[in-house]
């Protein structure tokens, strides 16, 4: 504050030396930080190689399946054509199956044969299961239904009049029979489906007949011709049958 007499000069603080625990306190405080500091940029250099480090061993681990995929593409491709000329030079059955490290198969079979009938030989002549007993029972049960469908082929097959050189007369006879009766068979279903025709064709004509007959008589109840009245309702009549010409009225019995 200002006095009248100018202002008043405030006493002078003596600049006392910090005590000995506080030094202390300080001085670790700073040696904390700086070892932080170097633990953390040491952690994070570390951090840095391992990334670095983890890029080139998966950079190798590319490159090392792409050499491989190469190398078993040729290989297989070798096998496979190896495969090929024993088979053609040797006249041999030959199946190869080949599976990748991915799971991707390959195959190559003999020409004429299949790998199931490679497989039935092998097991037949090593005498080893490679199916358990379900699979050996689902699979004759396939070869039966097999077996069934063919001979069902060959016998359209000759009721079409086809391959039957290789018939003896006895095998004829049942032949003949089967397709004397579906001629039969064919010719009583044309006939009722004429009769049938027919019968249709006679419903529809006294169905004709008595819509004319009932135009007839609206026509003249309409204000028609009354000279030719009797003359016109005679020749409609003759068409009409006798189950739909009007009935006289006959008294109620009842009532008397």
């Amino acid at each position: 504050h200002e006095a009248k007499n100018g202002p008043v000069a405030l006493p002078e603080l003596e600049s006392a030396p910090l005590p000995i625990p506080t030094m202390e306190i300080l001085v670790s405080s700073n040696l904390s930080l700086n070892l932080l500091y170097k633990f953390v940029k040491k952690k994070e250099e570390e951090i840095k190689k391992k990334k670095n480090g983890e890029g080139e061993d998966r950079d190798k681990e590319d490159r090392e399946l792409d050499e491989s995929a190469v190398t078993f593409s040729k290989r297989r491709n070798g096998i496979i054509k190896k495969a090929k000329e024993i088979s053609v030079l040797c006249e041999s059955e030959i199946g190869i199956v080949i599976f990748s490290s991915l799971g991707k198969m390959s195959e190559f079979c003999s020409p004429n044969t299949s790998l199931s009938t490679l497989l039935e030989k092998y097991q037949q002549h090593s005498g080893k299961k490679l199916w358990d007993a379900k699979h050996e029972k689902l699979s004759a049960e396939i070869d039966r239904i097999k077996r069934e469908n063919d001979n069902m082929q060959i016998e359209l097959r000759h009721l079409k009049g086809d391959d039957l050189n290789s018939l003896n007369p006895r095998e004829l006879i049942p032949i003949e029979e089967a397709l004397q009766n579906g001629v039969a068979s064919v010719r009583a279903k044309q006939m009722e489906y004429l009769k049938m025709l027919k019968l249709n064709g006679k419903l529809l004509e006294e169905e004709n007949k008595k819509l004319a007959y009932l135009l007839h008589h609206q026509q003249l109840a309409m204000g028609g011709n009354q000279s030719g009245h009797h003359q016109r309702e005679a020749e409609y009549a003759s068409e009409v049958p006798m189950a739909l010409r009007v009935q006289p009225i006959q008294p109620n019995l009842q009532e008397a």
